[in-house]
């Protein structure tokens, strides 16, 4: 029996259970299943990698930096650009390579959502679920902004957020916690009324499925999407990874 997993703390309600059991029992998958590995502390990451049934392994809060030091690489072009680790796969020689799903996932929802890639963003956001965003836009040659609470040398506030900057900045992505789960009627703080038919708001979040950044975005004349699809492009994504030769 190949066992798949999460790694985090708490875990809770999980998603990705749901998804991979769901996957196996859809697709005839037969010797898979997933499990979730709720590690109070990372070290005891050490003691779960003995379990010698472990064919991949998902990260989430907040071990996706944390678990670096326990891995022999990166993967060049997700992780290693991010700094942040959501799939572990387990090589044929016993090492552990570090992949960023949540970069594939994010890439593959914009680019359904927007007509083209001729836009200014700004992203909501300076936590980890804005890392492999920042570098699917760079990659996508798409210039952002990041937006904190408080300006910083590499961030906005929203209180720069002026008209003219909304104007030319037309893709919004919230990465924030706003809107989820306690917070659902709150959104984060923007000049809405200044909304155009050209804006697109993409949340990262994607319960509910209709937040408030993108009810007042929809609203005001623009385009909304949540992080539904990009939820499920990072677990297929670590599917992929993990059976890759």
């Amino acid at each position: 029996m190949k066992t798949y997993g999460l790694i985090g703390y708490p875990l809770g309600h999980s998603f990705s259970k749901k998804y991979f059991t769901e996957k196996y029992q859809k697709e005839g998958i037969e010797g898979c299943q997933y499990e979730l590995f709720e590690l109070e502390q990372i070290d005891i990451f050490a003691d779960l990698l003995s379990n010698k049934s472990l064919s991949g392994i998902n990260v989430t809060i907040p071990y996706k930096e944390l678990v670096i030091p326990f891995l022999d690489r990166l993967d060049p072009n997700t992780a290693g650009k991010i700094g942040a680790v959501n799939v572990i796969k387990f090589e044929e020689d016993g090492t552990l390579t570090g992949y960023n799903s949540d970069y594939f996932g994010f890439k593959v929802s914009l680019e359904k959502f927007i007509p083209n890639t001729n836009f200014k963003a700004l992203v909501l956001g300076t936590g980890g679920a804005s890392k492999a965003i920042k570098v699917a836009l760079s990659d996508l040659n798409i210039p952002f902004k990041s937006v904190s609470r408080n300006s910083t040398e590499n961030s906005i506030a929203y209180s720069d957020i002026d008209e003219e900057l909304y104007a030319s900045h037309t893709l919004i992505i919230n990465t924030t916690p706003l809107g989820m789960h306690p917070n659902e009627g709150i959104a984060p703080k923007l000049p809405y009324d200044k909304t155009t038919e050209n804006h697109y708001f993409f949340d990262v979040v994607y319960n509910p499925e209709i937040t408030e950044f993108m009810k007042l975005g929809v609203e005001n004349g623009g385009n909304a999407k949540n992080g539904h699809e990009m939820l499920i492009g990072q677990a297929e994504a670590s599917w992929e990874i993990w059976n890759q030769k």
